[in-house]
C-alpha cells in the first residue's frame, strides 16, 4: 500500500492542467457496449476506476487499447465491442467501484440480459440502486435479486415515463443507455441535471440516438434501431478543478487552472469568494488567488447545479482553518463525514450532528498520521497536509488514485512537498 508524506506550509504557485472527468469517461465506456462499432474516447484519465472499467469491458468480449499523443501526454481509449456476447459483470470488478451498475442499462440494451454483484465503490454510506432497477422495470426488464446478484432480462425493451424520487445521477444514465434501445420515447422527469449526463447524451447522440433535454428537468429519448461507432472528447474534471481551486486558497497561493469549464464549477466560486479568495475567469482559464484570512462560510450540499457533495470534505478541510465558525449540511450521503476524525487528528475542530458539522477554525493544523477511507476523504486530508505544521502522512493513497490523475507531480509542480512511498 503507498501512501503521501507531506511537508506543509508551502504557499502553490503555478498552473495546472485539469485531465478529463472520470464521472464522465465511465459510463461512455459503459454506452459502447450498445453498439458494434469502433469507438475512440479522447482525453480519458489514467485512473484506476477507468482500468477496472476497461477490464470489465475485455472480459465481457471487447477490445481496448489505449493510445497516448505524444505530444500533450492525452490518452486516449479505443474500444471495439463488436465481439462483446458475455452477459455476466465478474464480481470481483463490480465489487471494485459503483459505477459498474451502468452495464445494466447497455448489456440489456445489446443483450437483453445481464447478472452482476451488487456494485461496491467509497465507503460513505448507503447508495441504494433501487432507482436503477424501477427505471429498468419501467422499461420492461425483469429484475430478480439473490444471494447478492442482480439479474435482469428482458424480450422487448419499451419506452416508458419515468419520474425519478430522487435526481440521481447513476440512475438518470442507466435508463438513458437502456432507453436508447428500447421502442417508442421514454421521458425521464426529475432528471439529474450534472454536466456528466450532458457529455454522455452528446456521446450517445455522436453514436446516433435521439436524445434532447440533458441539463433539465426532463429528458427525452427516442428509440433507435441501431447504434455507430463514433469519437469524443470528454469534458474536463470538475472536481478535480475544484479541489486545486480549494488547494490556491487553503495555502494562500495563486494557482492557474487550464482546461476548465468555469460554468461547471460557479458554486466552488461563489464559496470560495465568499471565504476571500480571487477567483478569475480568464479565456476558459481560471485563476485562484488565496486570501491571506481565510472567512467562515456556511455550506449546503446539493444535486448539480448546487454545491457537489463531492467537494464537502475539500471544503471542511479549509474551514478548518478559517477565522470563525462555518455550518456544513451534507444532504446528499448521510455518512460522508468520516473524514473530520482524521482532520481532527491534526487539530481541526470539528463536532458532527447527524447530517450537519460544525466546523470552528483553529490557527494551525498539525501534521499526524491519518488514513483516507474513501476518495474525497483522501484529497481533503492531503490539501489539509499542504497547510499544517510538520509532516502529514496520508494511508489509503489507493482511494485518491481512483479519482486523481497524478495528483503528486502536479502538486509538486506548484511548489508543494510531497512524495508517495
Amino acid at each position: 500500500m503507498s501512501r503521501y508524506v507531506i511537508r506543509g506550509r508551502e504557499r502553490l504557485q503555478g498552473s495546472v492542467t485539469v485531465s478529463g472527468a472520470k464521472n464522465a469517461v465511465l459510463p461512455m465506456l459503459a454506452a459502447t457496449v450498445l453498439t458494434r462499432e469502433r469507438c475512440v474516447i479522447h482525453g480519458v484519465p489514467r485512473l484506476r476506476d477507468v482500468q477496472v472499467m476497461c477490464e470489465i469491458l475485455r472480459r465481457l468480449g471487447a477490445s481496448v487499447e489505449k493510445e497516448v499523443d505524444k505530444t500533450s501526454g492525452t490518452s486516449s481509449l479505443i474500444v471495439d465491442p463488436a465481439g462483446i456476447c458475455r452477459s455476466e459483470v465478474h464480481e470481483d470488478l463490480t465489487r471494485e467501484m459503483r459505477s459498474s451498475i451502468f452495464l445494466m442499462g447497455s448489456l440489456l440494451g445489446r443483450l437483453g440480459e445481464v447478472t452482476m454483484a451488487y456494485p461496491g465503490g467509497c465507503d460513505i454510506g448507503p447508495r441504494p440502486i433501487d432507482l436503477h432497477l424501477r427505471g429498468l422495470e419501467a422499461l420492461g426488464a425483469n429484475i430478480s435479486e439473490r444471494h447478492g446478484y442482480i439479474h435482469a432480462e428482458c424480450r422487448d425493451l419499451v419506452g416508458a415515463e419515468i419520474h425519478l424520487d430522487f435526481p440521481s445521477v447513476g440512475a438518470t444514465e442507466n435508463i438513458m443507455m437502456a432507453a436508447v434501445a428500447a421502442r417508442g420515447a421514454t421521458l425521464i422527469r426529475n432528471a439529474a441535471k450534472e454536466p456528466e449526463i450532458v457529455d454522455l447524451q452528446n456521446f450517445l447522440n455522436a453514436m446516433g440516438a435521439n436524445i434532447k433535454g440533458a441539463g433539465m428537468d426532463v429528458i427525452r429519448i427516442e428509440g433507435v434501431k441501431e447504434l455507430k461507432g463514433a469519437e469524443h472528447w470528454v469534458i474536463p474534471d470538475r472536481i478535480e478543478a475544484g479541489t486545486f481551486m480549494v488547494a490556491a486558497a487553503i495555502t494562500r497561493g495563486r494557482v492557474l487552472l487550464r482546461n476548465v469549464i468555469p460554468e461547471h464549477v460557479e458554486s466552488v466560486t461563489a464559496k470560495l469568494r465568499e471565504v476571500g479568495a480571487t477567483v478569475v475567469d480568464s479565456d476558459g482559464c481560471l485563476e485562484v488567488i488565496g486570501p491571506e484570512i481565510l472567512k467562515p462560510v456556511d455550506i449546503k450540499t446539493l444535486p448539480y447545479p448546487g454545491f457537489p457533495t463531492d467537494m464537502q470534505p475539500q471544503m471542511m478541510a479549509l474551514l478548518s482553518v478559517a477565522e470563525g465558525t462555518s455550518i456544513i449540511t451534507e444532504t446528499v450521503f448521510e455518512s460522508r463525514f468520516k473524514h473530520a476524525e482524521e482532520l481532527r487528528r491534526m487539530g481541526a475542530n470539528i463536532k458532527v450532528e447527524g447530517r450537519a458539522a460544525v466546523v470552528k477554525g483553529v490557527k494551525t493544523l498539525y501534521g499526524a498520521a491519518v488514513e483516507s477511507t474513501n476518495l474525497r476523504s483522501g484529497a481533503a486530508l492531503v490539501l489539509a497536509g499542504l497547510v499544517a505544521e510538520g509532516i502529514t502522512t496520508v494511508d489509503g493513497v489507493h482511494h485518491i488514485d481512483r479519482g486523481y490523475e497524478d495528483l503528486e507531480q502536479k502538486l509538486l509542480k506548484l511548489g508543494a512537498r510531497v512524495h508517495r512511498v
